[in-house]
């Protein structure tokens, strides 16, 4: 069976971490900032996870990985204004694949519009990066394993 793992970048600093990492056919890698400031205001992290720490861990994995590895990113207001720094670490991040996300479920965050995403899109694609974005991708029927549990987490049936 092939194995696929998605992580919020927090603990890829950790050489353990990244050593188990490796034995996954596809790692789903977060980043969602360009500086520190965004970083902190967007991902909120725990104390002890830095910026550059993160960027450094993911730009080791990408050498060391063999399988397919992606970097997920979270566009918001807060952060749709770097898409182009973004875009240029990633791109020294080297990816097989960027996913581009908005938030589409009920949550504190507004999602960007399809306009804006178009837009951020474009500096991923002029770097040559393989990206898709949520609203091109295509919506999947998915049914709730509980619909009870669906709505506790979302506050509405799907």
């Amino acid at each position: 069976e092939k194995i696929s793992v998605i992580t919020n970048s927090s603990l890829m600093a950790s050489k353990d971490v990244r050593k188990d990492l490796l034995r996954a056919d596809f790692v789903i890698a977060k980043l969602d900032a360009a500086t520190d400031g965004v970083f902190e205001a967007v991902n909120r992290p725990a104390q002890g996870v830095h910026f550059r720490d993160v960027v450094e861990a993911l730009a080791d994995f990408r050498k060391e990985f063999s399988g397919r590895f992606a970097l997920q990113i979270m566009f918001v207001a807060a952060n749709k204004d770097t898409a182009r720094e973004i875009s240029d670490i990633v791109e020294i991040i080297g990816p097989d694949e960027v996913q581009l996300n908005t938030p589409l479920r009920p949550c504190m965050e507004k999602p960007l519009s399809p306009e804006d995403m178009r837009y951020i899109k474009t500096f991923f694609n002029k770097q040559g990066l393989r990206s898709v974005d949520v609203y091109s991708a295509g919506k999947k029927d998915v049914a709730p394993l509980s619909s009870a549990d669906t709505l506790l987490r979302r506050g509405k049936e799907i």
